[in-house]
């Protein structure tokens, strides 16, 4: 702090309390020319300097150009309007997004103008209430396919009730009249195999109730990313199917590859807690990897203990085949 230079009364009361609330920065400016006249320890640790390096410069010297320009002009803002000045700043701090709540205060101390400034950092309790409203939206729109879901069951003989995907008997004849209509008409479907990866520690803890709530969200998943001619089932408890109706193997990949990346970043709550999963994906297809059913399937398979092999979380093609079956 400039030798002369103090804050007496009940401005400097008021600074020293809040600065020794947690999550407060402090700071004296000199109205004139921006320079630090003062700051507590909290903002000093934050610009990563000792105090003693922050008073005498400004922000100009302090940071980045666009941000110092934002913080002058603001600066400035409060100035000008004379009374105290609330705001918020949101700016990308060392590779974090950062929300503050600011108080500016214009007043004369120790013979000059000087502005006072506390900030608050907002950004935890911007970031649970982001992922409050997320998981609200999650559980409405859960409950909004829950709801469809039942309109669609009406047979159940041909729905898995759990996932609303169709059961492996009705997969199976929607994968003979598939290939039936692409050997008459010489056109191409994908076949894909998904088998849930190895559970996490939390996921394992919580047992069968985190399963369900794991198939409900490939339920969802599934039916959200496949069209009406297309045909999705459940296998048994960790694997799934997905048949893609005039659809090679380029295009296949691609819109597994970011069914992978939506399962990869699925919440799943349960009981307060977010519970993850992931994927491996193996895609055939016909008749570019066999042409037969069976030499589909095998192809699969083959894809998918392969996506397995490399560690999960990975979606991995059949090779195409040259020449015969």
């Amino acid at each position: 702090m400039p030798a002369g230079f103090a804050l007496e009364g009940a401005l400097a009361q008021l600074l020293e309390a809040h600065a020794t609330q947690q999550g407060w920065f402090v700071s004296v400016k000199d109205a004139a020319d921006g320079r630090y006249l003062q700051v507590n320890a909290a903002l000093a640790e934050f610009f990563g300097r000792p105090p003693d390096e922050i008073v005498g410069r400004s922000d100009a010297e302090l940071l980045e150009p666009a941000l110092a320009t934002l913080l002058r002009s603001a600066d400035q803002t409060a100035l000008a309007h004379g009374a105290a000045l609330t705001g918020e700043h949101r700016f990308d701090w060392r590779g974090e997004r950062r929300e503050w709540a600011v108080l500016r205060l214009a007043v004369h101390a120790g013979g000059r103008r000087v502005l006072c400034t506390l900030w608050q950092d907002q950004s935890a309790q911007r970031q649970r209430e982001s992922q409050l409203k997320a998981a609200i939206e999650q559980l409405e729109q859960q409950q909004k396919a829950n709801v469809a879901l039942r309109r669609e069951l009406g047979d159940h003989g041909l729905r898995d009730q759990a996932t609303g995907l169709s059961t492996s008997a009705h997969f199976e004849d929607q994968m003979r009249r598939e290939l039936d209509l692409s050997t008459r008409e010489h056109r191409e479907f994908a076949l894909v195999y998904m088998e849930l990866d190895a559970p996490s520690a939390k996921v394992a803890a919580f047992g069968e109730r985190a399963q369900e709530r794991i198939h409900e969200a490939m339920g969802r998943l599934l039916r959200g990313n496949t069209r009406a001619m297309d045909a999705s089932c459940r296998i048994d408890e960790r694997r799934f199917a997905v048949l893609l109706s005039g659809v090679g193997l380029a295009t296949a990949h691609s819109r597994m590859e970011g069914l992978r990346r939506q399962c990869a970043t699925q919440i799943v709550a349960l009981d307060g807690q977010e519970l993850g999963f992931t994927v491996s994906v193996g895609v055939a297809s016909y008749p570019h990897t066999a042409q037969t059913q069976e030499g589909v399937v095998s192809a699969c398979e083959a894809a998918l203990t392969q996506a397995r092999q490399r560690g999960g979380n990975a979606v991995t093609l059949a090779s195409i085949r040259f020449g015969g079956n």
